[in-house]
Formats: C-alpha cells, sequence, structure tokens
C-alpha cells in the first residue's frame, strides 16, 4: 500500500512487538501494525521545511488548511503531580527472573534474553501527551521523540535506537547494547565511558546484537560495513554501546525491519527461545513497547526507531517500560539498577 503513496507524501509507521499484536485492554487503539497518511504534514530535511496536506478525493481543502491554522506549538508542560507509583513485577520478582535467566543461560538456554519491567505511575491530573513529546526531544535532540495517540491513550517517548533507516540504495542501522550511567564530571563520565568499552559482559551482550543484526542484513544487501568495534552513544543521563552499521540495498525500508525484528536487544538469542522465556517471565503485554516507529514513503525510503524509553498514557495513568539484556554472569541487582537509569529519562 506504501507502494501507491503520492509523491512527496510519507505515512507514519508503527508496529507491536509481537507479529500477533497486544491483547491487553490498555493497549486498545494499538494494532499489530498500522500506517497512517496524516492530514497535515511537515516535513524538515538538510535545513528546509515544506508543509504537506492531504485532502481526501473530494473533500474541501479549506477545512484542512483552516486546521493547520488552528494548531498551536507545544509548551513545556508543567511536572505534574505523582499520586502513587508500582513496580509490575516486583523489583524482587524481576530479579528473581533475571538471576532464573542467568542459570538457564549456563545449562544451555537462551544465550541472552532481555527481560522488561514496567513502573506504573498515578498522576494528579492528565498531562498533554503531545507536550511531553515536544520536551523529550528538546532535552533529547539525539534520539527519535515519537508519539501516536489513539482515543484516550497515547504512546509517548525518546528512543535512542534507530532499528533501520534507507535513503535510496544506502541503509543504515544503529544497535545499542550495554548502558552505563552518565556523571556531570567531565573526567568521571570519560572514565565511566571508557569502563564500559571495556567491560567484557556489556561487549559480550553488544556482540550477540552485532552478529545477529549483520547475519540478518547480509542476504538483503549488496555491500555491508562492519566496524571492528562498538563506540559509545552518549544521551544526557545514560550512555550504551553502539555499533553504526550501512551499507547498499534493493530492499524496502518494511523489507529490512521484517529481517530485523526483534533484534537481540528487544528480543534475545535465539530469538524462538528467548521470546517463549519473555512470554514465560514479564507477566505484562509489551503491546507496542520494543516494536518499532518511524515513516516511510512510496519509493521504500524511511526510517524505523525502536519503541523504547516511553510511556503509555491514559487519563491519570502512566505506563513505563525498560529492559536490559539477560546473559551468563549477568548480576540481578545490576540489571535493576540499569532499567532504573533507563526508566529516568521519561520519569
Amino acid at each position: 500500500a506504501l507502494a501507491a503513496l503520492p509523491a512527496g507524501a510519507e505515512a507514519f509507521l508503527g508496529f507491536a512487538f509481537s507479529p500477533e499484536g497486544a491483547a491487553a485492554a490498555e493497549w486498545e487503539g494499538f494494532p499489530n501494525a498500522v500506517a497512517c497518511l496524516p492530514q497535515i504534514g511537515a516535513v524538515r530535511r538538510e535545513g528546509r521545511t515544506r508543509l504537506v496536506l492531504a485532502v481526501p478525493p473530494g473533500a474541501n481543502p479549506a477545512a484542512v488548511l483552516a486546521s493547520a491554522a488552528a494548531l498551536r506549538a507545544p509548551r513545556e508542560p508543567e511536572a505534574p503531580v505523582m499520586v502513587s507509583r508500582r513496580e509490575v513485577p516486583s523489583r524482587a520478582r524481576w530479579e528473581k527472573a533475571v538471576a532464573a535467566a542467568v542459570a538457564a543461560a549456563g545449562r544451555g538456554g537462551p544465550s541472552k534474553v532481555v527481560l522488561a519491567r514496567t513502573l506504573q505511575v498515578a498522576l494528579e491530573e492528565p498531562t498533554e501527551p503531545f507536550d511531553l513529546v515536544a520536551l523529550l526531544a528538546a532535552r533529547y535532540p539525539a534520539a527519535y521523540a515519537y508519539g501516536r495517540r489513539s482515543g484516550a491513550a497515547a504512546l509517548a517517548g525518546a528512543s535512542p535506537e534507530l532499528l533501520v533507516s534507507r535513503r535510496g540504495e544506502r541503509f543504515a542501522c544503529r544497535p545499542l547494547a550495554g548502558s552505563a550511567r552518565r556523571d556531570p564530571d567531565p573526567e568521571a563520565d570519560r572514565r565511566l565511558g571508557a569502563d564500559l568499552l571495556a567491560d567484557p559482559k556489556a561487549r559480550a551482550e553488544h556482540a550477540f546484537v552485532v552478529a545477529a543484526v549483520t547475519a540478518a542484513l547480509r542476504p538483503l544487501a549488496s555491500s555491508l560495513h562492519v566496524p571492528p568495534g562498538p563506540v559509545l552513544h552518549r544521551l544526557p543521563g545514560v550512555q550504551h554501546l553502539a555499533t553504526p552499521l550501512g551499507g547498499t540495498t534493493q530492499a524496502r525500508l518494511l523489507e529490512l525491519a521484517a529481517a530485523l525484528h526483534p533484534t537481540p536487544a528487544v528480543g534475545g538469542v535465539p530469538t524462538a527461545a528467548a521470546l517463549e522465556a519473555i512470554a514465560g517471565t514479564e507477566g505484562f503485554d509489551r503491546g507496542w513497547y520494543a516494536g518499532g516507529v518511524g515513516w516511510a514513503d512510496a519509493a521504500g525510503d524511511g526510517e524505523l526507531a525502536l519503541v523504547l524509553r516511553g510511556a503509555l498514557l491514559r487519563h491519570e495513568r502512566a505506563t513505563l517500560y525498560a529492559g536490559a539484556g539477560i546473559i551468563e554472569g549477568s548480576v540481578p541487582a545490576d540489571e535493576a539498577a540499569e532499567t532504573d537509569l533507563k526508566l529516568g529519562a521519561v520519569l
């Protein structure tokens, strides 16, 4: 269907972590996959911005122009007052699940499994989700800010991770795995980054992801560049190991995404066993968390980021999501601290 888009128009894309989509009631309105041609789109590229208005056949274009004229600039939201917060699963239960995954990895189970947890927050009053998107975009300019509203629910966040992008015959990926906190002192921050680059556990976790991503891309790539080692991807509050991959391909964006998802950055190794472990362990519906969000055009160009560092908002409630990659040698308390670090951006 994307191939039928008019030239110069981009559709917004989103999809769930699981191809079956979400079953839980809180994800109502977020199907397993969706493509949406917006009525009003602002596209900024290489210093130039254009406004794209999509008018259905037979409709009055003046109504769309009037809607565009009525749009307001986002505001920095007031910090909402938290009434309560609850961890699902509880920290003790999640750390027990991590310990079980570590033991399973040592006796032939999944070599890596990404286990997530949620923080459920009750607010004194609702917050405007797209003001939150604008705030996250301003605070995390190197991330991929995203938002989607459906009925009373909205998903908002700022993802650090590009799943895949394509422009012409060139594609790029930037898988992340392995994390550490930032420090306001430049020397301490430099040491934290150096320690992360040298950490055997972080590098082993990262290597699983890079190996799986390159194996998935090779059949589709005319050329593929894989750097000899990871680099640091620094964001406010957290830094990650990243390996920028790129090359040339004849495949369209969604073909590349279908080959890649779910990467071991959000699933595990081997994929089927890791997904089985996730389904039997986490105790909540991921919905679109760890799925994808982005845009594509008729030529098959576009970009997709993983749905990370986000929250599902519904009225006065917000559910925040974060995960950590568990391998042999992982320490449950350390993995819990890593998820706390990741929850901090939205919290």
